[in-house]
């Protein structure tokens, strides 16, 4: 396991109770926080009205290194894809009900949320 930073940490949960507060704000009903499979983690499982999201919270602190939602790349979506699929299955619900993959993109430094619905492909 690749130690982070306390600065990078603290970040990241402050990003993603943001996160949480931003989509039930928005509707979500909030299922599962930082769902466990092997090695990778879905920051948040969350139900839009019949649709299971599966949402990958994103914060910086700048812009310095690209916009947040520039972070979730090829690899990273296959890995939540991943996920996804071992969520719905252990929770018998793969090929019952629709999913997709949003990002709330979180940027402390113009203090922003962004919600991007269907950020990628659905695999699920």
């Amino acid at each position: 396991m690749v130690a982070v930073p306390i600065f990078r940490r603290r970040l990241g949960k402050k990003g993603e109770e943001l996160a949480l507060h931003f989509l039930k704000s928005s509707g979500y009903t909030i299922l599962e926080r930082n769902f466990r499979y092997g090695r990778g983690e879905i920051d948040i499982v969350a139900r839009d009205v019949d649709t299971i999201a599966f949402v990958e919270v994103k914060s910086r602190s700048s812009n310095e290194f690209g916009a947040p939602e520039e972070a979730v790349g090829v690899r990273k979506q296959k890995q939540l894809s991943r996920l996804a699929r071992a969520y719905l299955q252990q929770k018998r619900l793969l090929y019952r009900i629709d999913c997709r993959f949003d990002v709330v993109a979180i940027s402390f430094q113009t203090n922003t949320i962004r919600l991007i619905k269907n950020a990628f492909p659905s695999t699920c």
